[in-house]
């Protein structure tokens, strides 16, 4: 059995015109990765409430191990509204505080991270102090570190992400966010030229931007691979940049080429836009269907 991977970070519940579906990004990353056939713990925390007993019911029937998703006496589980106005562009509400904000330091969680073969974080999980504490004191343990840069107005600033960029081998972002970080910095984002300068600027080992309908670049080992997008009918978009994650991340981990990690992720995104909802049941037969 291969080590597995810690996705930390926020554990909420997606408010939909429609109803509502559990969430946050690492929550759908841990999801995705056990579909995929890898072995994974999530950091997080609920609260002792219906809605995070009926996260952990959720997350227990996908097969995901909850040991570490602590309960809050004191905060209720997180809650997020979303508008899906555009499907191709979601906006977010996201209720503060809630439970995951208050992610406790414990050594189990030190111990699960120093045996895991990658730590996945992201940055709205450090938007307040106490998980971001927590998260700060983890990242020295991991053996690899995957920023999920997930940058959600107004939560976060920039001297946070940075830190966590600098703290990464690895970091995941959409156009919009490389765009503003690239602006940060005084540097023109112009497409995948910047992507050796970022990782060269935070010191990552390996940088991937995903694109949307024009699909995803990714630089690693001083090369640039890049891979269209495969048209699919889009019901919406949530959470298709998590299984992009997820199984760019599988495939990583599997050993397989550069190139077929970044194919395999974009038919994986394609495939969760192509469905409703950030969780869909698929596996990786399902990629492998789509790529055939």
């Amino acid at each position: 059995m291969s080590a597995p991977i810690v996705c930390f970070g926020e554990t909420l519940w997606d408010v939909l015109p429609t109803g509502r579906q559990p969430g946050g990004a690492p929550f759908n990353v841990a999801v995705h990765l056990h579909q995929f056939g890898q072995p994974v713990q999530l950091i997080s925390r609920v609260g002792q409430d219906e809605l995070g007993t009926e996260l952990l019911d959720f997350l227990q029937a996908k097969g995901v191990d909850t040991a570490l998703v602590q309960r809050s006496q004191t905060h209720l589980t997180g809650v997020v509204k979303a508008n899906l106005d555009n499907s191709h562009e979601v906006t977010y509400k996201i209720v503060e505080p809630v439970a995951w904000d208050y992610v406790q330091y414990a050594p189990e969680l030190k111990d699960a991270v120093a045996n895991a073969a990658i730590l996945v974080y992201g940055s709205l999980a450090a938007r307040r102090a106490d998980t971001r504490e927590t998260l700060y004191q983890l990242l020295p343990s991991a053996r690899y570190r995957v920023f999920d840069v997930n940058l959600r107005p107004p939560h976060y600033t920039r001297a946070v992400v940075e830190t966590l960029l600098r703290q990464a081998d690895m970091a995941k972002l959409n156009e919009h966010e490389l765009a503003e970080i690239t602006d940060w910095l005084g540097m023109p984002a112009d497409g995948d030229a910047a992507l050796p300068w970022l990782a060269e600027h935070y010191g990552l080992q390996a940088v991937c931007v995903t694109k949307g309908a024009d699909g995803a670049a990714l630089w690693v080992a001083n090369q640039l691979f890049t891979h269209p997008s495969f048209p699919v009918q889009v019901q919406d978009t949530i959470g298709s940049g998590d299984a992009f994650l997820a199984a760019l991340l599988a495939s990583w981990q599997a050993k397989l080429a550069p190139a077929e990690c970044l194919r395999r992720a974009c038919a994986a995104g394609a495939l969760v836009a192509s469905h409703q909802g950030a969780t869909p049941a698929l596996t990786a037969a399902d990629v492998d269907a789509m790529l055939a």
